[in-house]
């Protein structure tokens, strides 16, 4: 079993390092859903980090259908993260049907080769995940991050069972959304799927003690003075869980 933290900070991504994840997923911003984070950010996360780091490519929030310019951005970020020590990347593109764009999502695959890619969920946002299962195939990344086109990955249950019997070992299904220690027994023994994509995040108040009244620098007033963490003890949680699954899937397999 593979545990994936999804982080956008540097106290975050040393907190998932010691609860015993494999792997994250670097992005900035994840309350628009994930970023290409900041060259700082990668470098010092690198510098603290041991386990794999995969990084997000994703120029702006909003919709995967990305215009020319857009496109050349997250050329030139690739070369940028992948010379700073990015181990894999995250990205994925449609098209104005928001079906997987094909070609220029290999484009980038084959431009970060042999690092290896990962389909992040903008298949989700296809008219049919399942059937653009067979296109993300086509442009070559090696796992694709999906909650079966639902808002988690329990409510996409049933379409993740399917989306892991038909990717036949060619591509590995990691499943997602709002995955905790209390529901992923759930979805790993009802889709066979064995890597696992959470956050774990708790929100915790800014210290800063004094709070302006009247004046908000983003649109979301509320979020002015809370923060976003992910902590140790969480992580090491949903790391117990896992590692008791694959035990007893282990001792299934040998009865």
């Amino acid at each position: 079993m593979v545990l994936e933290v999804c982080v956008d900070t540097v106290a975050s991504a040393v907190a998932a390092q010691q609860g015993g994840a494999q792997r994250i997923e670097l992005c900035s911003d994840l309350l628009e859903g994930g970023i290409t984070p900041g060259p700082g950010l990668l470098a010092l996360v690198r510098e603290r980090l041991k386990i794999d780091i995969y990084v997000m490519v994703r120029p702006r929030g909003g919709d995967f259908f990305y215009d020319e310019d857009e496109f050349e951005v997250m050329q030139r970020d690739i070369d940028q993260l992948l010379r700073i020590g990015a181990d894999g990347l995250v990205f994925g593109i449609l098209n104005e049907e928001a079906k997987i764009d094909i070609s220029r999502t290999r484009q980038l695959v084959m431009q970060a080769h042999p690092h290896p890619v990962t389909f992040h969920r903008a298949i989700d946002m296809t008219p049919d995940p399942l059937a653009s299962l067979a296109d993300v195939l086509e442009t070559g990344v090696s796992r694709v991050l999906t909650s079966g086109g639902a808002r988690t990955a329990m409510k996409g249950i049933s379409t993740l069972r399917a989306m892991q019997a038909a990717s036949q070992g060619k591509i590995t299904i990691m499943a997602a959304g709002g995955l905790t220690p209390d529901n992923v027994r759930d979805v790993a023994q009802q889709t066979g799927i064995t890597e696992f994509h959470a956050s774990l995040r708790r929100s915790v108040q800014s210290r800063v003690s004094y709070h302006r009244p009247g004046v908000s620098m983003g649109e979301m007033s509320s979020r002015e003075y809370m923060r976003y963490v992910t902590l140790e003890e969480d992580v090491q949680a949903m790391t117990k869980m896992l590692e008791g699954i694959s035990r007893e899937s282990h001792t299934i397999a040998t009865v």
